[in-house]
């Protein structure tokens, strides 16, 4: 058995052609997704980065684990000295050593846990191999070791798991500017639908990453990042934007090209099971916020999710709700190796197999390292309930109709007060669940919110966009942020 794993850091499901994409940004991964399942409402659990993948890796929401920002206290995995025996039972009941347990030999190839100080990632691989760019690397540097490494052990070892990660499409973009950009004639409404109209209301907004900020919280551009305007003033700097992600895209596809063609070359292709999928997504336009992974919701937690099993999977589309969690006990049951009920994942493993529903009802999804929002995604719904806003003045509840608009501009709370009610019940009844099982006693968004919020809005940060603000010409914002997150 041989498995390749593809972690694509910040990949959006609709920029790839297989997801319905107009430009061709992936024809390599379209070609696997043509003899896959692809997942259509496939949500992480915990965004962004570091939060997702402790989720993964644990089995476990952030809630429980302890991971749900960048920074403070809930950037550390949570210990549990009852627990700990002379291996960390974390260590143990962990999403790789489900391959380990099933006979196979392990490896990755990330700059992941340096970048965040996540150790524990390592935990269960063989053989792990960090370029040292600490995620600001780009594919180039990263295919060159998966190639040397499939010579050394595609055909040698009978058994092996191989966890590769590309960090292309992540902010700020920088693919080489020798690639060029394919998307240059393409014009923009041809594949996106932010309008002029739609960018002047976003221009009104306030907050990191929205139009005057695009950089967080300034406008200044890097003659390195050419690919990154300082701000969105009009049509043509979004282009720019949306390009400059799409190149990402496109750049990282041409490195699985590569990948994908050597394993041809050594007869390992054909039967090799190979799963495609992301950590986050990416905001563009939603909640009026571009090129951040900053909010609970369908832009930043839902993620791509393709599974090519020859021999064991339906081809086809599941268009159920999960959680990238739900991939251990997943992984459990098609490897016929026991899981953990530690676990807050469910298996899907008979979506692959019969086609089976295999769906839940609703998921609570999170984010702590912009904001404190938890969401429910429930039937055609975003209900969105936000504890610290990040400085973008959002309402404590929001909720949006994902079918009718997906994209997220029309809060419909006040026509629906009986769907607000049922996704603050499924958020109410979740936390109560989780916490039921949770030793502490702690929900770490709390530790966020009183440690000084989270780490991409903090107090200091607040200091100075307040002022640019007003030196912008936007004192009536400044008053209303001062208002609610008084210095």
């Amino acid at each position: 058995m041989k498995i390749l794993y593809v972690d694509i850091d910040t990949m959006r499901p609709d920029h790839l052609g297989c997801y319905g994409y107009p430009r061709n940004t992936s024809p390599n991964i379209d070609q696997v997704a043509a003899e896959a399942i692809r997942f259509e409402r496939y949500y992480c659990s915990d965004a962004p980065c570091l939060p997702s993948r402790a989720a993964l890796i644990s089995g476990k929401f952030g809630i429980r684990n302890g991971v749900v920002g960048h920074g403070g206290t809930a950037a550390e995995r949570r210990f549990y000295p009852p627990e700990r025996d002379f291996a960390d039972q974390q260590d143990i009941e962990n999403f790789i050593n489900i391959f380990r347990r099933a006979g196979m030999y392990t490896a990755s190839v990330s700059t992941f846990p340096e970048r965040h100080s996540a150790w524990w990632f390592n935990a269960n691989f063989n053989e792990c191999f960090n370029q040292g760019g600490h995620g600001l690397e780009n594919g180039d540097q990263i295919t060159p070791y998966v190639l040397n490494w499939l010579e050394n052990n595609a055909t040698q070892r009978p058994d092996w798991f191989l966890h590769i990660h590309y960090w292309d499409p992540h902010t700020p973009y920088r693919v080489p500017m020798e690639f060029g950009n394919p998307f240059a004639n393409e014009p923009l409404a041809d594949c996106f639908w932010v309008t002029e109209e739609d960018l002047a209301r976003h221009q009104e907004a306030v907050g990191p990453h929205s139009p005057h900020e695009f950089h967080m919280y300034d406008d200044l551009e890097d003659e390195k990042l050419p690919r990154n305007p300082g701000k969105i003033e009009n049509m043509a700097d979004l282009k720019r934007v949306i390009d400059g992600y799409d190149c990402g895209v496109a750049y990282m596809d041409q490195c699985l090209g590569e990948v994908f063609g050597k394993m041809k070359e050594l007869g390992v292709y054909e039967d090799c099971v190979i799963i495609i999928s992301a950590d986050h997504g990416e905001n563009f336009g939603e909640l009026a916020i571009y090129g951040e992974h900053g909010t609970a919701d369908a832009a930043c937690c839902r993620i791509p999710m393709i599974i090519r099993w020859p021999g064991l999977t339906k081809k086809g589309v599941d268009d159920g709700l999960h959680y990238n969690l739900d991939l251990l006990p997943t992984m459990c049951d098609l490897l016929g190796v026991p899981g953990y009920a530690s676990w807050d994942g469910r298996s899907y493993a008979k979506t692959l197999t019969e086609g089976a529903d295999t769906g839940r009802d609703s998921l609570v999804i999170s984010q702590m390292a912009h904001v404190c929002q938890r969401s429910a995604v429930f039937g055609d719904w975003l209900y969105m309930r936000t504890v610290h806003d990040g400085f973008h003045l959002f309402d404590k509840e929001m909720l949006f109709n994902l079918k009718d608009d997906p994209y997220e501009q029309h809060d419909v709370k006040k026509a629906h007060p009986e769907v607000c009610a049922q996704g603050a019940k499924i958020i109410l009844d979740w936390i109560d669940e989780e916490m039921e099982k949770n030793p502490t006693q702690i929900d770490p968004m709390w530790t966020v919110y009183h440690e000084g919020g989270p780490l991409h809005a903090s107090k200091a940060d607040l200091v100075g966009y307040v002022q640019r603000l007003k030196d912008t010409g936007r004192g009536e914002l400044a008053e209303k942020l001062l208002e609610r997150h008084p210095m």
